[in-house]
């Protein structure tokens, strides 16, 4: 590793464990070993350290999403991918998906930072809301939008249905961070959400009509 990446990591793991604010640019140093003076001439300021970590840390993530025959972040190309895969598929990517951000350390240690830190820095409870809600329900709208328009789901919200989809999972995630020992217990939920999605949100048996149908009957 060198000293650039070096750096993000110590500052991570200092961001993680003492909170951002109580962190200077001379402990990164001494934990990486070098004097501040040389660290300045990777990174001018603790700002540009955070930046770089969440630069690093998407990277990640895109290279994992590559791995999984994703994009990740162009919803256009995901739509087209996810129009033609089956429903054990969709599991699969989507517990693949889950134990990455539960378990990649870079990941992980960047949430808790932030997790905390939210309630004790305006500029950090901004990066919280965008990294864990804005993008990805601007991601996921998108691309659900886009398989409405194709057919492939219906639904007369797109928002609500986004909601539907990420908010029980993020919630399964933050349950994890603090209880790891359900683990187990959150990948069966998680798969039965996929599931109870699918059946209320994809074309086909057991959705739209069907559903419709089901409700004049229990009125009758």
């Amino acid at each position: 590793m060198d000293t650039k990446q070096r750096i993000l990591d110590e500052a991570l793991t200092l961001f993680s464990e003492k909170g951002y604010a109580n962190v200077f640019v001379a402990d990164i140093a001494k934990r990486v070993g070098i004097k501040a003076p040389s660290l300045y001439k990777h990174y001018k300021n603790k700002q540009a350290i955070f930046d770089a970590i969440i630069q690093e840390m998407n990277r990640r993530f895109l290279e994992e999403a590559g791995a999984l025959q994703i994009n990740g972040a162009n919803a256009t190309a995901d739509a087209e991918i996810y129009k033609h895969i089956s429903e054990e598929q969709l599991i699969k990517l989507g517990n693949d998906l889950f134990l990455y951000f539960l378990h990649d350390d870079y990941t992980r240690r960047f949430r808790k930072m932030l997790t905390i830190e939210q309630f004790h820095d305006e500029q950090l409870a901004a990066a919280y809301m965008k990294q864990y809600v804005d993008d990805p329900l601007s991601y996921q709208g998108m691309l659900f939008g886009l398989m409405v328009a194709a057919g492939v789901l219906q639904t007369e919200n797109v928002e609500i249905m986004t909601l539907h989809f990420y908010a029980p999972i993020y919630m399964l995630l933050t349950i994890c961070d603090r209880e790891p020992e359900r683990e187990k217990e959150a990948l069966k939920t998680l798969e039965a959400h996929i599931r109870q999605f699918n059946k209320l949100y994809a074309r086909g048996e057991n959705t739209g009509q069907d559903n419709k149908k089901n409700s004049r009957r229990n009125t009758k």
